[in-house]
């Protein structure tokens, strides 16, 4: 149950957790930009065969225009329709050939796009990515076939997944200015209703070197690698179209905002919402600090309290969502059989008042560092995500390093900062709350 829940609302996200590495295991790489303006991230690392190469653009849901949401996602799916000298269908195959995978995602942020290869084939998947962002293929025929693919993607992960509405339901109450508050998927009739020009615009104005990160990490050599990305990369034209980035910001809310849903569920559920800043800000480390106190691991308040203590929930959990902008940090609980959402409700804004008026003990603390630091060790173990996040800190921060000293910005979260930020963005005029309950609660 916890997992299916966790799907429904971070399926869209792309993982942007943080990763480091302590300085004995410093990541090394290099960086530069061509002519065109395409960012390039080259870390070698020849312990094994394997090369991963990734292109993030920086285009997410965040950047599409109101009436027009989908498009960042949908494209996900139509760059692997084929390009001018690649066929219809032809994408994945020609990588599992070659003794690969391949696959995408898109978030509210970013869209990102990623080939896994034997280093022998490093080639390959240059071209290939090389291919979508100069030709890819933008007709009637993959933008019908790619409209079915994506329905049928919301049909099955949303619309008749329990608990599927989550995420829409949540951001749309949250953030009634800020693009936010569309979901990634975005709208079928948005899609349905766009016409091939406006799809090819898009592709025109986000799918451009000026707008991307290439980044490749595994067994090459940087030198070679170098003058491969310029055979590839060099001559494709820079986007000539102003790149929209929203700056509208959401006005801060004053009041609690609820709602009830009614889904096809057995179990009731309780999420809360409450606005935090965005990604990178000192308070989102201590942020997601907290929510490794309130959710990671059985010990932890959330589960240990509701779950294993008082029984009032099967799953409990936090998460911040790490976004560009300001975004949300959510608490969910599901309810154990019988148990009213009042009173789940009331159990979870008791464990919330506990981290704002006691102090952290120092055992407890000293878990919480210990807990992160191991999961930077675990999220730092595959070339794949090591392109990935170096990717991510230029584009979001301006700064690749990071991979190697932000555990460093974690590490100085005090005690103290963990209790002012759950005081200071946790309360009840900050917060949306949603009440899932199952259909036949509904008034008739």
């Amino acid at each position: 149950m916890k997992r299916i829940v966790f799907s429904c609302l971070l399926w869209c996200a792309a993982s942007i957790g943080a990763l480091a590495q302590s300085k004995s295991n410093k990541i090394d790489f290099t960086e530069y930009t061509l002519n065109n303006g395409l960012h390039v991230i080259l870390h070698q690392d020849n312990s094994t065969p394997n090369v991963a190469v990734t292109v993030l653009y920086h285009v997410g849901s965040k950047n599409e225009a109101e009436g027009r949401s989908g498009f960042a996602h949908f494209f996900e799916h139509l760059m692997f329709e084929g390009t001018e000298n690649i066929g219809r269908g032809e994408y994945m195959g020609m990588v599992s050939k070659a003794g690969g995978t391949l696959n995408a995602n898109t978030s509210f942020d970013r869209t990102f796009y990623y080939e896994l290869l034997p280093s022998n084939q490093l080639e390959l998947g240059l071209w290939m990515e090389a291919e979508r962002m100069r030709a890819a293929k933008i007709d009637e025929v993959g933008v019908e076939t790619q409209r079915k693919v994506v329905q049928e993607e919301k049909r099955e992960r949303i619309d008749n997944q329990p608990y599927g509405s989550m995420g829409e339901n949540m951001f749309g109450t949250a953030f009634q200015v800020h693009p936010y508050k569309w979901m990634p998927i975005g709208s079928f009739e948005d899609l349905k209703n766009a016409s091939i020009e406006e799809f090819r615009d898009f592709y025109k104005t986000f799918y451009v070197p000026n707008n991307a990160t290439l980044s490749i990490a595994g067994d090459i050599d940087i030198a070679q690698t170098r003058k491969l990305v310029a055979q590839y990369f060099a001559t494709i034209p820079k986007g000539t179209k102003e790149i929209p980035r929203p700056a509208v910001q959401e006005p801060k809310q004053t009041e609690e905002r609820r709602k009830t849903v009614y889904d096809n569920i057995q179990l009731p559920a309780v999420i809360q919402g409450y606005h935090i800043p965005a990604q990178g800000t000192d308070d989102f480390y201590a942020l997601s600090m907290l929510t490794m106190l309130l959710s990671e691991g059985e010990s932890s308040r959330l589960p240990k309290a509701l779950v294993d203590k008082q029984q009032k929930a099967v799953a409990a959990a936090s998460v911040p969502f790490p976004t560009e902008d300001p975004g949300l940090f959510l608490t969910y609980a599901i309810a154990n059989m019988g148990v009213d959402v009042a009173d789940l409700e009331a159990a979870m804004d008791a464990e919330i008042d506990r981290v704002k008026k006691e102090q952290l003990e120092d055992r407890e603390f000293q878990k919480l560092h210990n807990q992160m630091e191991s999961q930077f060790v675990q999220q730092s173990t595959t070339v794949a995500g090591r392109a990935e996040q170096l990717a991510n800190y230029h584009v979001y921060f301006g700064d690749a390093n990071l991979i190697n000293t932000e555990l460093e910005r974690y590490r100085k979260v005090t005690k103290e900062d963990i209790r002012r930020v759950a005081n200071q963005y946790l309360t009840k005029q900050n917060r949306v709350v949603l009440h899932y309950l199952p259909k036949s609660a509904q008034p008739k």
